[in-house]
């Protein structure tokens, strides 16, 4: 999961200081060097628990709307939800829930930069903290492991249709659709630890969004190995799509294109991750370069913000802006 962001430092508060994510990853963005691109996750920044940032400092902010990923689910023990909802609300942040929603607890809120995202618990979302079964492993951060995000639990698409991005998900990358709630149509894939879903919200009446601090780039989604990820390739290409050639991400390999809606989907490998250039307790520590930019090193550095170590708690300014998108179109 990419987005976009404006100050770097309040990000990377919030992110790893209010939410207790690992910074695992702190690098430029590899088609702009001088901005950074900032991954959290669980101790390894195990693929299916990154959220990522590219960094845009000054940035205006975005617009949520249709043709977007207008939130991100973050999974957490139907348990910790009280402390969520006692951590948050300290911080000053306003919430939306706790509700029930297509059989799990939904507590909504929105970052620094107006990004909305969703804890949710119970349901296909409950999963374990210690690793066990190829679980994720929490990071040893200011929320307690018991209460600590898991992993990347699901997006949900604001669209003005569904039926050819129904389509898409379904025929094209496997998924099957497993509920609805009005105007959302739930599709899921994978099993078990590894199951994710995607919520297709449809709002005919909604503007056109704008992509800009505060909102979603693109998703992606994973495969297993580079032959798997020729395969998909073969196959979103087969659809109709315009898919990219494969791309070197240092940390995977890409392939983008856009579903009939419009979102920005990605499908990248889970190798190499995260610890190709850096061992798994110094995650994060230093600015790591792909080798093609490592000969400019002192150039990137001298156009990047200086960050501080992360503080541990976010209070909003009172001069923060609300959401773009008017409450009835807010997931």
């Amino acid at each position: 999961m990419t987005a976009v962001a404006g100050d770097p430092q309040a990000n990377v508060d919030f992110y790893t200081g209010t939410l207790g994510l690992r910074l695992v990853k702190r690098t430029v963005n590899f088609d702009d060097p001088t901005s950074y691109h900032l991954y959290y996750g669980d101790t390894a920044g195990s693929p299916g628990s990154l959220l990522t940032f590219f960094l845009w400092p000054g940035a205006p902010r975005g617009r949520r709307g249709t043709a977007q990923v207008g939130a991100i689910a973050l999974a957490v023990p139907q348990a910790a939800m009280d402390f969520w909802v006692d951590r948050l609300a300290s911080a000053g942040i306003d919430l939306e829930g706790p509700v029930e929603r297509l059989g799990e607890t939904v507590l909504g809120f929105d970052d620094p930069d107006g990004m909305r995202l969703e804890l949710v618990g119970g349901g296909a979302a409950e999963v374990r903290a210690d690793g066990a079964g190829g679980g994720p492993r929490v990071w040893d951060s200011v929320v307690p492991a018991e209460s600590a995000i898991r992993r990347v639990a699901g997006v949900t698409l604001f669209e003005q249709g569904f039926e050819r991005t129904a389509e898409v998900l379904t025929a094209g990358l496997d998924f099957r659709e497993s509920g609805t709630d009005g105007s959302r149509v739930r599709f899921v894939a994978g099993a078990g630890e590894t199951v994710a879903s995607v919520d297709v919200l449809c709002l005919p009446d909604a503007a056109r969004g704008r992509i800009a601090a505060g909102t979603v780039h693109h998703v992606a989604w994973r495969v297993p190995n580079d032959a798997a990820h020729r395969d998909w390739r073969e196959r979103v290409a087969a659809q109709g799509l315009d898919v990219t050639p494969i791309i070197d991400r240092q940390y995977f390999r890409s392939i983008y294109f856009r579903e009939p809606g419009g979102v920005l989907f990605e499908v990248a490998t889970d190798p190499p991750g995260m610890t190709v250039d850096e061992p798994l307790d110094a995650l994060g520590g230093r600015l790591t370069l792909p080798p093609w930019y490592e000969p400019r090193r002192d150039w990137i550095t001298d156009r990047l913000p200086r960050l501080r170590a992360p503080s541990s708690s976010w209070t909003p300014s009172p001069s923060r802006a609300p959401a773009s998108e008017p409450r009835q179109h807010q997931p």
